[in-house]
């Protein structure tokens, strides 16, 4: 393990106990105010479709912004893990109970869903800890700075306001996004085209 990789695990480790430890009706509160503030973005309101991660317990919510987005007559999509590769695409759905349990237990849309434009698209991008770079700590397995090395359109992370460091170590591997929002605040980031 890199310097890198071990400083990541320490880091994912001490996020998901910070996040553990958030009282059910605190998070509620603060995943409200994280969709607030998306739904308040220039680059949401100017996509046409969201790639938007599900979320699990531990992550900031995404299901209130999925609905919002589908009431907002965008199209939404979310991402399946392909089979045996460590890739994933993005597939439309129509409501969250489109979904089904997928690789890793995460919901997933069907097989037979198709894929959206990418063309005006917004990807929400999933994370445990955010620099101002716009660099992360995911859940190490790469799914995303795969992706995001083949998109170009806007991104944006979500976060809580404690998930936010001064620096993240990364490599040439690492995707940034273009920002972070949290229930605080708005982090502009270089475009994650660079990174």
């Amino acid at each position: 393990m890199t310097g890198v990789q071990s400083e990541k695990a320490r880091l994912r480790a001490e996020h998901l106990a910070l996040r553990r430890a958030l009282p059910p009706e605190q998070k509620q509160a603060l995943d409200r105010a994280v969709t607030q503030r998306v739904r308040a973005l220039p680059q949401y309101r100017g996509a046409k479709v969201l790639l938007c991660y599900v979320s699990t317990g531990k992550e900031v919510d995404t299901r209130a912004l999925i609905e919002a987005a589908l009431q907002d007559g965008k199209t939404v999509a979310a991402p399946r893990c392909l089979p045996g590769k460590p890739e994933m695409s993005f597939h439309t759905i129509e409501s969250l109970s489109a979904l089904q349990p997928g690789a890793y237990g995460i919901l997933e849309p069907p097989k037979t869903s198709p894929p959206p434009a990418l063309s005006g698209a917004l990807c929400v991008v999933p994370g445990l800890c955010w620099d101002a770079a716009g660099f992360r700590v995911g859940y190490g397995k790469g799914y995303y700075d795969r992706f995001l090395a083949q998109f170009s359109g806007e991104t944006v992370g979500l976060a809580y306001d404690f998930d936010v460091l001064t620096h993240i170590p990364h490599d040439g591997f690492d995707r940034r996004v273009a920002c972070v929002v949290t229930p605080q605040r708005k982090l502009q980031t270089k475009p994650s085209r660079d990174g």
